[in-house]
């Protein structure tokens, strides 16, 4: 089953938003991936992302916190707007398989972005917690699916644990988000297909 719902967009980690202030944010997330493509997380400021959306620095921290805040947020709107795989007509591996490959590669063709959420997500920011637990709660929602009525627990936190630590190693500069994504496949591979 595949979605995409462009309503949540007037949601922020903070708060419910007015059109005028989901255009805000929407400008704010763009701009934060044309600063990162060019400078980097490390460059990376919001007064930087403010500037480039064309917004007063005080706007953009009445939306976001940090500068981890704010890339936590680019790849939450990232996975959220995502399709979940159709799983039609696959089998329980492959459903899995499709699911892992998909939120893996999601960031794949922007490497200066995927570093910067792996560390942006570790940060201790209250409001980059609130986005890793919806982040988190949204992986474990397409797995659980992928897995299929009557799944056992343990098999999806296993399943979890692989894919969180798939993308620390990626974050960590163990090879590329593609590498990561067949990696993390042969991996879930012998989980799933036990010998």
């Amino acid at each position: 089953m595949s979605r995409h719902v462009s309503s949540r967009s007037f949601e922020s980690t903070r708060r419910r938003l007015t059109e005028k202030q989901a255009d805000t944010v929407e400008r704010l997330t763009g701009a934060a991936v044309e600063v990162l493509r060019e400078q980097e997380f490390g460059g990376l400021t919001v007064r930087a992302v403010a500037a480039r959306a064309g917004v007063g620095p005080a706007t953009a921290y009445t939306y976001f916190s940090s500068k981890e805040h704010l890339v936590a947020e680019v790849f939450w709107r990232r996975l959220e707007a995502s399709e979940v795989p159709d799983g039609t007509g696959l089998d329980r591996t492959e459903r899995v398989l499709s699911v892992l490959r998909g939120i893996a590669l999601l960031l794949a063709d922007e490497p200066e972005v995927s570093d910067a959420v792996t560390g942006a997500l570790l940060g201790a920011d209250p409001d980059v917690e609130h986005l890793r637990g919806r982040i988190g709660f949204e992986i474990h929602n397409r797995l659980g699916q992928a897995l299929g009525p009557g799944y056992d627990p343990e098999l999806l936190e296993t399943l979890e644990l692989l894919y969180a630590g798939a993308l620390l190693r990626a974050g960590m500069g163990y090879g590329s988000y593609p590498q990561l994504a067949q990696r993390l496949e042969a991996s879930a591979r012998l989980i799933l297909e036990p010998r």
